[in-house]
């Protein structure tokens, strides 16, 4: 399971030009899931994200979680994050985790998110236009 992190200002996923996810300040999670993910992985990585210290404190130092910061995520499903081009130009995803049950571990990463933040998304599958104010820039990977 890979997670790319943006620390983000007001961000916005649509489908078809329609707005269907949007955050005023927060984090945007890309997520992508591959074999042998689960419900362990989801709950580690949830954890993480949500302790993760990446919010300016009161002397300008990166010293606040999602959390203490305050905020929303806005979550997009991303099976490119397993993109390989070991193999020449074009990319291969044969690490991207198919199907329903990719499905399955995305929603259930969301409702693990949501017990404790607010939390937007994009529509699984679909062609979305994502939309990011990243502040700092701030990009992390985190994968599990």
């Amino acid at each position: 399971m890979r997670v790319l992190v943006q620390r983000s200002g007001y961000s916005t996923v649509s489908v078809s030009e329609k707005i269907v996810g949007k955050i005023d300040s927060g984090l945007v999670l890309f997520v992508g899931f591959t074999d042998g993910d689960d419900i362990e992985k989801i709950k580690y990585l949830v954890k993480k994200i949500l302790n993760l210290r990446i919010f300016s404190d009161e002397n300008g130092v990166m010293n606040k979680s999602i959390l203490e910061y305050g905020g929303d995520i806005l979550s997009i499903s991303q099976f490119t994050l397993y993109a390989d081009t070991n193999k020449g130009n074009r990319p291969s995803y044969f690490k991207a985790l198919k199907g329903e049950y990719s499905s399955k571990l995305y929603d259930s990463f969301n409702e693990e998110l949501k017990k404790y933040i607010k939390v937007e998304t994009g529509i699984f599958g679909a062609d979305m236009n994502v939309n990011i104010n990243n502040i700092g820039p701030t990009t992390i990977m985190l994968e599990r």
